[in-house]
């Protein structure tokens, strides 16, 4: 069934469906008057609509039913990503979402190969966010997840830090692996600070050490910077009973 986001909640058991999603209704899908689909309105609630008619460049719709959104877990994490080269940021922003991030933030680490101007890094950035958005649609969701303004990395570890379970992914730490760190747990928030290709430097891991994060492995396999962050999400989500 198809499923978008609303900017603001029903009224009086009508929704009004705008922008590229109204446009997605009426010329791609070509909805037709007393089809179902489904409406979300980021704060954790569904809508179960029936598609009443196009006025213009919008989409009316009724309201049968309001249901608490399924798809949000219960423990707010956030990714901090070192920057990747290439569209790898578009693939771990679509497979975050997907695994229940609620919140992708980029930083510039030492060993990131891309570097984009200010300009470019807009761009990147409302790129991101609309595959965030389609990302949160395609999966049900219960609300559109952040891709929040890039970082240095020294600003991101301090910005993790203030999660209950701030962990770092440290490709050089030989003593606590990520499960152990969350075992016997139920943080409220976690964050998840992985690095771009090549790693972490050594001073890069003393800041975030200093910042107040705690260091943990994914395992005795080097990871690819595009595959940690998924496996570093599904043990999350995992051992805090959201998989």
């Amino acid at each position: 069934m198809p499923r978008f986001f609303i900017d603001s909640p029903p009224v009086d058991g009508k929704a009004v469906v705008t922008g590229e999603d109204a446009h997605h209704m009426l010329k791609v899908l070509r909805m037709k008057a007393g089809e179902s689909l489904i409406l979300c309105d980021g704060q954790g609630h569904d809508y179960s609509c029936t598609f009443m008619q196009a006025n213009g460049d919008t989409a009316e719709c009724q309201v049968q039913e309001v249901l608490p959104s399924q798809g949000e877990p219960n423990v707010r994490v956030t990714l901090y990503m070192g920057l990747p080269k290439g569209d790898k940021m578009d693939f771990i922003v679509q497979k975050a979402v997907e695994l229940g991030a609620v919140e992708i933030v980029p930083f510039l680490a030492e060993r990131s190969v891309s570097r984009p101007d200010a300009k470019t890094l807009r761009k990147k950035c409302e790129r991101w966010r609309k595959i965030a958005r389609e990302a949160a649609m395609q999966c049900g969701r219960g609300c559109v997840p952040v891709v929040g303004e890039p970082l240095t990395q020294k600003q991101a570890a301090e910005q993790a830090a203030t999660c209950d379970a701030p962990l770092f992914l440290y490709e050089d730490e030989r003593e606590v692996g990520i499960r152990q760190a969350l075992r016997g747990k139920q943080p409220r928030s976690v964050a998840l600070m992985i690095g771009p290709e090549g790693g972490f430097a050594p001073a890069e891991a003393e800041t975030a050490k200093q910042a107040g994060m705690q260091s943990v492995s994914l395992g005795p396999r080097i990871l690819r910077c595009e595959t940690a962050p998924l496996a570093a999400l599904s043990v999350v989500m995992y051992e805090t009973g959201n998989l």
